[in-house]
């Protein structure tokens, strides 16, 4: 039954007569007495009947009138219940993050006054898999390669945070530490370190194979930069990473890549009622303050 047909209903009941009910709804008698009908086909009694020229209601519409005020009310209640959700400033936010997003931050987003809480989590999952988990979290922060396909922008809002490059990180005794700068040829000889498949920044290392014309020497595959950053200081490869979100650490030296383009857009991924809460605008905002800083 369509609420709509039973507030017509309750009308009847209520105001007497077709006219004096289209003139309270604003339209004309015959919709009135259309839609009436339409309830009609949906009821296994009759709702109505003639009373000289007028239109009544029988035993069973007066019944379904009573009804259709309580189906009324609670769905007024229920969308007061759903606007006072909306507007709670206070009510909890999820994030997820990839690794070193998180670890840049999570602390600052935790510890800044003013925010309603913040439920953390870390996701780390390849290219691809950002845009499904907006379904479980309110805020996801996402990464992609400049020049990768862009997020699914029909069914998620997408907020820039921010646009990092990547640096070649090395050894800070290792021979090409003394440039200030490198190119594809002067890396493609190295052993490297990378991302395990599918995730962004492994397409920044199949551009310097291309630009060398020879593989790379992938020799361990390990997604956690902070890990990454020990196995380069240890002498174990080469590595990409990030000049914002990234920890380098001691005795590890960082150089751009000259010939290549080679950097990321991290982006907020939502659906676009989430962001109908005041909440999780707040902590939406919070993070673009927090992106805009300089890194530490």
């Amino acid at each position: 039954m369509d609420l709509h047909h039973l507030r017509l209903l309750r009308e009847l009941g209520d105001r007497g007569s077709v006219a004096a009910v289209a003139r309270a709804m604003h339209i004309t008698p015959s919709a009135v007495s259309q839609q009436l009908r339409s309830l009609q086909r949906s009821a296994r009694v009759p709702l109505t009947e003639r009373r000289g020229r007028r239109l009544v209601l029988t035993e069973a519409g007066r019944a379904l009138a009573v009804a259709a005020i309580e189906v009324s009310t609670a769905l007024d209640r229920a969308g007061r219940a759903v606007q006072a959700y909306l507007d709670d400033p206070a009510a909890p936010v999820t994030v997820a993050a990839f690794h070193s997003a998180g670890l840049t931050w999570f602390g600052p987003l935790l510890s800044r006054a003013g925010l309603p809480p913040v439920r953390c989590s870390d996701e780390d999952v390849a290219q691809a898999g950002f845009p499904a988990l907006a379904a479980d979290y309110d805020l996801v922060l996402a990464h992609r390669l400049a020049h990768s396909p862009p997020w699914p922008a029909d069914r998620l809002t997408v907020v820039p945070l921010l646009h990092e490059p990547l640096y070649v990180a090395m050894p800070a005794g290792h021979r090409l530490a003394s440039k200030s700068s490198l190119t594809a040829a002067d890396v493609s000889t190295e052993p490297w370190v990378c991302v395990r498949e599918g995730f962004p920044l492994e397409g920044v290392l199949t551009a310097i194979a291309a630009a060398a014309g020879r593989p790379l020497d992938i020799v361990h595959r390990v997604n956690e930069f902070t890990v990454v950053a020990a196995i380069v200081a240890a002498g174990g490869g080469l590595a990409l990473l990030p000049g914002h979100t990234g920890r380098p650490g001691p005795g590890v030296v960082l150089r751009p890549l000259a010939d290549l383009p080679a950097e990321r857009h991290i982006d907020v991924l939502a659906r676009p009622e989430s962001l109908h809460r005041v909440a999780v605008r707040t902590v939406l905002d919070a993070l673009r303050e927090l992106a805009a800083e300089p890194p530490p």
